[in-house]
């Protein structure tokens, strides 16, 4: 398994066009709670999505594969992972499926939703699931069973951050991007009631 990368929680370096436009950001989404700054920055995203390729194309060699995306939070993550796959000369088939455990709260809940598309191909396929974070472990756990019983021959996973001391069940991805504390964290596909999906680096908002 890859080691994850730790996040300092220190303030980066600020860019000044980049803050100005953060700054109009919590001026007009103050009522969907105050951003911070960057945990992570888009240039650190940027470089462990490389890394994370690379290891992944290494062990994926020879592999038929099935990427599966899980909506919504996943977009922008499976987008950038899957075009650094292709530069290194892999090809995944490509399909969403969509988990839903949060709705508009901030707080995972023990009931699942899976929705799969019939028309998806499962059996005798490896399986790929991409996502974007995993905490207590319970969505994963359930897709992956999900999936063998649909007959996949193999099942492993990508997130691109883990927290695992929120973990309740026995689960472990194969990849993972950053291993990060218990913060509530938006932005780089992530959400807030829908908001903050757009931004292009990951911070955390206070709901107070």
């Amino acid at each position: 398994m890859m080691k994850p990368a730790q996040v300092s929680l220190s303030t980066p370096e600020k860019n000044d066009s980049i803050f100005q436009w953060y700054n109009n950001i919590m001026e007009n989404e103050s009522k969907y709670g105050t951003l911070f700054e960057p945990v992570i920055t888009e240039i650190q995203i940027r470089l462990r999505i490389s890394q994370l390729a690379e290891k992944m194309a290494a062990e994926l060699q020879g592999k038929d594969i099935l990427a599966l995306s899980i909506l919504k939070g996943a977009f922008m993550f499976t987008a950038d992972l899957l075009r650094k796959l292709y530069d290194l000369g892999m090809n995944p088939d490509l399909d969403f499926i969509r988990a839903v455990s949060y709705g508009r709260s901030t707080e995972s809940s023990d009931k699942i939703v899976l929705e799969v598309d019939k028309s998806i191909e499962i059996k005798g396929r490896s399986v790929l699931i991409i996502d974007d974070i995993v905490d207590t472990g319970r969505t994963l756990f359930h897709i992956k069973e999900r999936l063998i019983s649909l007959g996949a021959d193999e099942v492993m996973s990508c997130v691109l951050l883990d927290k695992p001391s929120r973990r309740k069940v026995e689960f472990h991805p194969d990849w993972v991007g950053f291993e990060i504390p218990d913060l509530f964290v938006v932005g780089y596909g992530m959400d807030y009631a829908e908001r903050y999906r757009y931004l292009p680096f990951i911070t955390t908002v206070d709901r107070t």
